[in-house]
């Protein structure tokens, strides 16, 4: 096998009865929608490549419009990557023998090199992937393209796709399985790694050493067959702010409480399927931080964060993008979730031979996150598995 289609053994899937497919699902759940690229990175008539759950993927654009197909000619097997081949519009070449697919369906056309060969029936082709643009970025379907395809808003937060939203993006590889993303993402103790940042100054935030729930639930679960699926966290009456650490009784760590003047941000945190947080206003009062965390293979995903603002003019747009680019990047994007990625490549290494999946010490803080597990093994729509990167 591969890099990315790694079993986990069955014995460790038995003790998880309760997020089984969770923890199956090492390379991702098929049949959602994942942001993969930045619409930027597909040129007219040019190509860009991805991998999406473990699948190669190869993208063109075509009359403005995104196509996408797997990278993997069906004659040897070589990527046709390694040589890109359009000689007509609307087709790609195998640089290896010549064979031609349509870029629209995979259907292998032609074989350059033998012109008359009976392989080309209209019955043969590679897998072709549906794509959708919104907010900048490229998502594509990863499952079956002859199924009933969702609407695009089934598998995004809710608001990300509104009509005054304006979005601006980061797309980033790291070196962490994607689940990693998915828990530091909503963990609402894992704010302990971020009590010394410099967005907590430069914007004026209140920023506990974590939240703990008290005797009531602090969530509510979205389930629903019209919608985005996912766990809200909400920061209310039902949340402990720690403005004080201790060891033994002694006191060791205190960061401000004081919220006179403070930006008291954020109120909800929420996870949505397939694997997308929203931050809920961050990092500032007018702003809010949507997050995908996109399974590359076992051991990487794709960390896409974006940032809206409501701008219902382009000079509002244009506002946003500037202190975006002169602020937000820098310190919320690289300075405030930098230590988020690398605590998911050290939890990496602490899951790394699967075993830790039974082994973990969760408490009551983590109850979110074990809400989330248990939904999505429920509502997921299958487990990208090796057989289906072979079929």
């Amino acid at each position: 096998m591969t890099q990315g289609e790694e079993m986990v053994d069955p014995a460790i899937l038995d003790r998880v009865r309760g997020w089984r497919d969770y923890v199956e699902a090492k390379i991702g759940f098929r049949n959602h929608w994942y942001p993969i690229l930045q619409s930027d990175d597909v040129k007219e008539g040019a190509t860009a490549t991805a991998t999406l759950c473990g699948e190669r993927l190869i993208f063109t654009r075509i009359d403005g419009a995104v196509q996408c197909l797997r990278d993997k000619c069906l004659h040897r097997g070589v990527r046709f990557s390694h040589k890109p081949e359009c000689h007509k519009k609307g087709s790609l070449t195998c640089w290896y023998h010549g064979y031609s697919y349509r870029w629209s369906d995979g259907v292998l056309t032609d074989v350059i090199a033998a012109p008359n060969t009976r392989i080309v029936d209209g019955n043969r082709g590679v897998r072709s992937f549906a794509v959708e643009e919104a907010k900048g970025l490229v998502f594509v379907y990863m499952g079956d393209r002859d199924t009933n395809l969702p609407a695009l808003s089934r598998d995004v937060p809710p608001g990300f796709l509104d009509d005054d939203l304006h979005v601006q993006s980061k797309l980033r590889v790291v070196n962490s399985n994607w689940r990693h993303g998915v828990e530091n993402g909503f963990d609402t103790t894992h704010i302990y790694i971020h009590r010394e940042s410099r967005l907590i100054q430069e914007n004026n935030l209140v920023l506990p050493l974590g939240f703990a729930p008290s005797e009531h639930k602090s969530f509510t679960i979205v389930d629903s067959d019209e919608g985005p699926i996912g766990v809200v966290e909400e920061y209310g009456p039902h949340v402990i702010p720690a403005f004080e650490g201790k060891i033994e009784g002694e006191t060791v760590l205190t960061v401000p409480s004081d919220i006179e003047g403070k930006n008291l941000v954020p109120s909800t945190i929420s996870m949505w399927l397939p694997c997308a947080l929203k931050v809920d206003p961050w990092p500032d009062p007018a702003t809010t931080q949507f997050e995908w965390y996109v399974p590359i293979d076992a051991t990487r995903h794709l960390y896409v964060q974006t940032l809206g603002a409501k701008a219902a003019t382009d000079a509002e747009k244009r506002a946003f993008e500037h202190e975006y680019h002169n602020r937000w990047e820098f310190y919320a994007f690289d300075e405030f979730n930098g230590p988020d990625i690398w605590a998911r490549e050290a939890a990496e290494e602490g899951y790394a031979d699967d075993h830790h999946w039974i082994d973990e010490a969760l408490f009551e803080a983590d109850e979110n996150i074990i809400a989330f597990r248990r939904l999505i093994s429920k509502r997921n729509q299958g487990v990208q598995r090796p057989e289906h990167l072979r079929s």
